[in-house]
C-alpha cells in the first residue's frame, strides 16, 4: 500500500486555545446529548445555532443516519525507554502502523526520531520493531508487533490508556472515549462525531420515522500535521446497510452519515451510478471536493484543525462556502473544538 496525497487547498483558520475543549460535556455539568450543535444547509446557506439532542428536528421520516459502531482501544503503552508507542492501525501481513510520542502529563508530544531496525521492548514482554517510515509523513512507523497469541487488541486492553492530546488536562479513562453503541474494539482514537449520541436520542429518531443502520471503520490516530493525507484502515460495510442506503434513495430521503469514518467508509464501496454495495477490507480512499461524494448526503461531524485533511472531505459535503461560513460561524460563537466538543450537522 502507498499513501495517498491530498492536493486540495484545505481550510485555514486560527483557532483559539480557549476553544478547546479539555473535558467531557458531562464533566462540565451537561449530559454528553447537551453539545452545541450549528446546523448548516447546503441549498441556502443557512446557519441554525441548537443543541445535539434536538437532533431529530433537523431530520425527515425516511432519512438514515449510519453510525460506525467501531469501539476504543486503550491504544498508547508505555515503552521501556520511557517513550509512548501508540498503535494506530492494522494492516495487511499482520504489520501495523505505530507512532512514538514523549510522554507530556496526561497526554504526549510528537518523538521524531528512531530508525528503522529499532525495536522497543513493551510490558508483558512484547515487543516492536520499527521497520520503515510510512511514506505519508514523518510521525508514523510501519512495524512488526511481537505479542502473545498476535492478538493486539486484547493485549492493549490489559496494558493500555487511551490516547490523549495536549489539549487534555487530566487523563480521563477509556470510558470517556467510548461512544454509547460502540461494539467492536479497533479504533486507535474515538469515532467521536458518535459521542453525543445517548438512548434517548436513538429513541426520538425511530419515533419520528428516521432510520439508523450500523457500519465498522477502525479509525487510526488523528492526523494533526497541516494537509496530512489520510492513510488505509479497516472497515466493513454489511449488506443491510449499504441495501437501506439505496432504499433510502430510491424513497427520495436523505443518507446522513455519523463522521468521516462512515463517510469514507460509504463511499469506498458506492460505485458511480450512487449505488451502495457491501464490503470489508483496508480502504485508501480519500474524499475531495474534486471527487465528490456519491452516496452520502449529510454530514455530522466534529469541527477539525485548520488544514487538517479531514476538511476536505467536509468540503466534499458541504461546498467550499458553506464550510467557510460555518467555521467562521463557529469561531465567533465560541463553539468547542475537538472529541470533547461540540458538533456541525451539514445537510443538503
Amino acid at each position: 500500500m502507498t499513501a495517498a496525497v491530498v492536493t486540495v487547498d484545505s481550510l485555514d483558520f486560527d483557532l483559539p486555545p480557549a476553544l478547546e475543549a479539555t473535558e467531557p460535556a458531562e464533566i462540565r455539568g451537561r449530559g454528553r446529548d447537551d453539545v452545541r450543535l450549528l446546523v448548516a444547509r447546503r441549498h441556502d446557506l443557512h446557519l441554525a445555532h441548537g443543541r445535539f439532542w434536538q437532533l431529530p428536528d433537523y431530520l425527515d421520516p425516511g432519512d438514515l443516519v449510519v453510525v460506525n459502531t467501531s469501539a476504543t482501544l486503550p491504544a498508547a503503552v508505555p515503552t521501556d525507554n520511557g517513550l509512548e508507542l501508540h498503535f494506530s492501525t492494522s494492516l495487511p501481513a499482520g504489520l501495523w502502523l505505530v507512532e512514538l510520542r514523549e510522554p507530556r502529563g496526561a497526554a504526549s508530544a510528537p518523538y521524531t526520531d528512531g530508525d528503522p531496525g529499532d525495536r522497543l521492548l513493551l510490558p508483558q514482554g512484547a515487543e516492536v520493531e520499527l521497520l520503515a517510515r510510512w511514506s505519508g509523513g514523518y510521525r508514523l512507523w510501519v512495524a512488526n508487533v511481537t505479542i502473545d497469541h498476535d492478538d493486539v487488541p486484547a493485549y492493549l486492553q490489559s496494558n493500555g490508556h487511551p490516547i490523549r492530546y495536549s489539549h487534555v488536562t487530566k487523563a480521563w479513562p477509556l470510558s470517556a472515549y467510548q461512544t454509547t453503541y460502540g461494539t467492536e474494539p479497533g479504533s486507535a482514537e474515538m469515532p467521536s462525531a458518535g459521542r453525543a449520541f445517548t438512548p434517548d436520542v436513538f429513541t426520538a429518531l425511530m419515533t419520528k420515522g428516521v432510520a439508523v443502520a450500523p457500519l465498522v471503520l477502525h479509525t487510526g490516530v488523528s492526523s494533526p500535521e497541516a494537509d496530512e493525507a489520510p492513510y488505509p484502515e479497516p472497515y466493513r460495510v454489511p449488506n443491510s446497510t449499504a441495501a437501506l442506503v439505496n432504499h433510502t434513495h430510491a424513497q427520495g430521503h436523505k443518507v446522513i452519515a455519523v463522521g468521516t469514518t462512515v463517510v469514507r467508509a460509504l463511499e469506498t464501496v458506492a460505485d458511480e451510478t450512487g449505488t451502495a454495495h457491501p464490503g470489508e477490507g483496508w480502504t485508501e480512499l480519500v474524499v475531495t471536493p474534486k471527487r465528490g461524494v456519491r452516496v452520502v448526503d449529510g454530514l455530522l461531524t466534529g469541527w477539525h484543525e485548520p488544514r487538517a485533511s479531514h476538511l476536505a472531505l467536509v468540503e466534499s459535503v458541504a461546498g467550499r462556502e458553506l464550510l467557510e461560513r460555518s467555521y467562521e460561524a463557529a469561531v465567533e460563537a465560541a463553539y468547542r473544538w475537538h472529541e470533547f466538543g461540540d458538533l456541525h450537522l451539514v445537510l443538503p
